[in-house]
């Protein structure tokens, strides 16, 4: 399960990846961010910055400033998003390849049941979230919003 600041960070970065690829991309105020987001603004000033030093956003200061993407969306990996915010995605410390730790009640991992279900259901998992970028996100919604009639 994603974390609700996940869901605000990638809340964001959609209405930064719609700006980009307006006619006119401007750079967009935390104000604007949170109102064409839903997400409160409090918690996207600490997101935005995380995101920012993560090199996916830049800001710019003054009455034009804000926040723009400066990655292209298909650039922008959504599992490499999932670990920034949330930390390590795999169910259990001893499937981690980035933040691998044995697990302490394990005796035997080669043996260990636990691991061997976990493992089949991460690995699957980890096969489709790692294919996932913001673009992919972006065109979902554009495809929702054609079969709907609507515009996200």
């Amino acid at each position: 399960m994603i974390t609700q600041k996940m869901k605000y960070a990638l809340k964001a970065l959609l209405v930064l990846g719609d700006e980009a690829r307006s006619p006119a991309p401007q750079p967009l105020t935390i104000e604007m961010i949170a109102k064409r987001s839903g997400a409160p603004k409090r918690f996207l000033e600490q997101i935005l910055l995380e995101i920012r030093n993560a090199g996916l956003v830049a800001s710019v200061r003054g009455r034009a400033g804000g926040y723009s993407l400066i990655k292209p969306a298909s650039d922008i990996s959504i599992s490499e998003l999932l670990r920034l915010i949330d930390g390590p995605i795999a169910p259990l410390p001893c499937l981690s390849r980035r933040a691998y730790q044995r697990c302490d009640d394990c005796t035997d991992e080669a043996t260990c049941r636990l691991r061997k279900v976990f493992a089949e259901v991460f690995w699957s998992y980890l096969i489709l979230i790692e294919s996932l970028s913001l673009a992919d996100m972006l065109e979902s919604d554009q495809v929702a919003a054609s079969i709907t009639g609507g515009d996200s």
